[in-house]
């Protein structure tokens, strides 16, 4: 990646849908899934899908073993528990880190055959700097993916007094440019694709036909985009069917937000 000389702290962050460690070609692999991440050198990483349990009797818990191939800590969310394996997200560090808050995001359904949406808010460490980063993975169906930007964006999570500049918001949030709740997060964050001085926005999904942007980071106002963009190789094309997207961040010194500069809680209004 191109690398742009501002004062600053550099910070690789990157957010991977994994599919349940499943690729392309049908082949349960945690570790492929670290070999792609090992090879991004990123300071945070972001997951969704994440398959926490055993596949065999005696083996080692997939999340732990991919956490244990990078050196870095696990912090892991559950949104579905089935016959002792949990799926969800997960954020990985290597620096000092703390979770601040997990939760679940609204739902407009009770059924049992819809997974529960959840986000991780984990406070990272880098070089004496904090750095809040907001993990989430949105629904399928537009009005809940609507509730669930607004709440991402109110008092609870990304509004929240404590979520101070520096922060980013990432995530597979299943919303294209042009979706509503899309928009609604470009309204008061930066798109870093978007933002990203080394080219064009790129679509993150299907790794078979990639045409969708469905995977995003967004930023706060101190964070400059170095650059940004889906890692695609021979090895991402098969190992999920989304391709890691990694973003160079810049994160200024000093950085500071105001009452006045913190997301509202009005931003989270779903019409």
């Amino acid at each position: 990646m191109k690398h742009v000389d501002k004062p600053g702290r550099n910070v690789r962050i990157l957010t991977y849908n994994v599919h349940r460690w499943l690729g392309t070609d049908r082949q349960i692999s945690p570790g492929r899934i670290a070999e792609v991440i090992a090879s991004c050198e990123a300071d945070v990483v972001a997951l969704q899908e994440v398959r926490a349990g055993r596949i065999h009797k005696g083996h080692p818990d997939q999340a732990e073993l991919v956490a244990k191939e990078l050196g870095m800590d696990l912090h892991f969310q559950p949104t579905i528990r089935i016959l002792g394996e949990q799926y969800g997200i997960a954020i990985l560090t290597r620096h000092p880190s703390d979770i601040v808050k997990s939760g679940r995001l609204p739902t407009l359904s009770s059924g049992p055959g819809f997974e529960k949406r959840s986000a991780l808010w984990v406070c990272v460490e880098i070089e004496g700097c904090g750095l809040n980063v907001i993990n989430a993975h949105l629904s399928l169906r537009s009005r809940e993916r609507r509730a669930q930007a607004a709440a991402l964006l109110g008092e609870e999570w990304a509004g929240h007094p404590d979520c101070s500049d520096p922060a980013v918001l990432l995530g597979d949030f299943n919303a294209p440019p042009y979706s509503r709740s899309y928009r609604l997060f470009a309204s008061r964050l930066r798109d870093a694709q978007l933002a990203n001085p080394a080219g064009d926005p790129q679509p993150t999904f299907h790794t078979r036909a990639p045409v969708l942007r469905l995977d995003h980071v967004f930023v706060t106002k101190s964070v400059d985009i170095v650059a940004a963009a889906p890692v695609r190789n021979e090895l991402t094309k098969v190992a999920s069917d989304h391709f890691p997207l990694l973003a160079e961040l810049r994160v200024r010194p000093g950085a500071s937000m105001s009452a006045d500069d913190r997301i509202p809680a009005s931003a989270g209004s779903a019409a």
